[in-house]
């Protein structure tokens, strides 16, 4: 990935910019008001030469779309030209079913800010620890701003748990909180140290789900040259994700507000809104992580579920935004 992500719309994690309030003074980060998304809702543009007449069940921006506009019609494979995508039936949630691969569902490339699921579930193993104490370093918002990150807005000094942090981490795409996270469920005598323990034991959860297409160099998808994993890895892993309480409630959030102890003894106030516009934009959606790189391009890694059944996929390195994909490959994995 390069150095510096597209300006406001395109960001290599995929976030949006936080709000946040401190008691007795208004920290103005978003002017007064929650910031909005850097990735448009779901568009249709009568110009774009890989849309088809199909486009035309597709739900107008921020209009979920009901399960009676599901197509039903017979296909061999989902409405998509995308290559770098995949699809499973997770049935009971215990195991996965292919349905559907793309012709490069196994190639490795860059996965962008999808990579924070794997740090979630790496945190999540320790469940006990979720209410640790974590105090945000200034670093953690120098690291952001030195690579262009997304971020949670996080700041320095604020004290919040580790289940808050997972939250920032998710629901905004927080690097920052991304950083914090590793950091403290790393080992080592410097933040350097425990940050490659940590990426360490990433790999190691991802060597134990069979990803075998998937290596880690990053705590939240800024690859320092060797992050990269494969669609089929990515919807193995949200589909291992889900079956952890804490990560699929999280996951599911279009907004979460909390509040933190701040180094001053007021209370700052957070806001964080969802970079996942398939939450907004289909019927039956469950979450999971969005992911943008002016490298990496968009991914997705996606569930929903209607009828008692549910479907996790991915898509991965694709050169637009995949909200509009994705609804077309679970249409298709719903009427088979």
């Amino acid at each position: 990935m390069g150095s510096h992500a597209r300006p406001n719309r395109l960001h290599r994690t995929g976030a949006r910019v936080a709000t946040l309030a401190l008691f007795g003074a208004v920290v103005p980060i978003a002017a007064g008001s929650i910031a909005q998304a850097d990735t448009p809702a779901v568009t249709h543009s009568a110009g774009e030469s890989d849309q088809s007449a199909d486009d035309a069940t597709l739900a107008p921006a921020g209009q979920a779309r009901s399960a009676s506009e599901t197509r039903t019609q017979s296909q061999d494979v989902p409405d998509t030209a995308l290559a770098n995508a995949y699809l499973l039936d997770a049935r009971d949630g215990s195991q996965e079913r292919e349905m559907w691969a793309g012709a490069k569902a196994d190639q490795s490339v860059s996965m962008a800010s999808t990579t924070k699921i794997m740090t979630a579930l790496v945190v999540l193993r320790h469940p006990e620890w979720l209410d640790r104490q974590i105090t945000v370093k200034q670093e953690y918002r120098d690291y952001v701003q030195e690579n262009g990150a997304s971020t949670a807005d996080l700041q320095t000094g604020d004290t919040l748990t580790a289940r808050q942090l997972l939250h920032a981490m998710l629901i905004p795409s927080g690097g920052d909180a991304a950083m914090a996270l590793a950091d403290s469920f790393g080992t080592g005598d410097t933040t350097a140290a425990r940050v490659a323990d940590f990426e360490s034991q990433m790999n190691a959860e991802a060597q134990q789900l069979g990803m075998t297409g998937t290596h880690f160099d990053s705590f939240d998808g800024i690859s320092h040259g060797d992050n990269r994993s494969t669609a089929r890895d990515l919807a193995k892993l949200g589909q291992r994700a889900m079956l952890q309480p804490v990560f699929a409630d999280i996951v599911k959030t279009k907004q979460f507000e909390t509040e933190a102890p701040a180094a001053n003894g007021h209370t700052r106030y957070y806001t964080w809104v969802t970079t996942n516009d398939l939450l907004s934009s289909y019927d039956g959606a469950l979450g999971i992580k969005t992911g943008s790189g002016a490298e990496a391009g968009y991914s997705l890694v996606f569930a929903a579920q209607r009828d008692n059944r549910t479907l996790v996929g991915a898509i991965v390195g694709a050169d637009k935004e995949v909200f509009d994909d994705a609804a077309k490959i679970l249409d298709w994995g719903f009427a088979h």
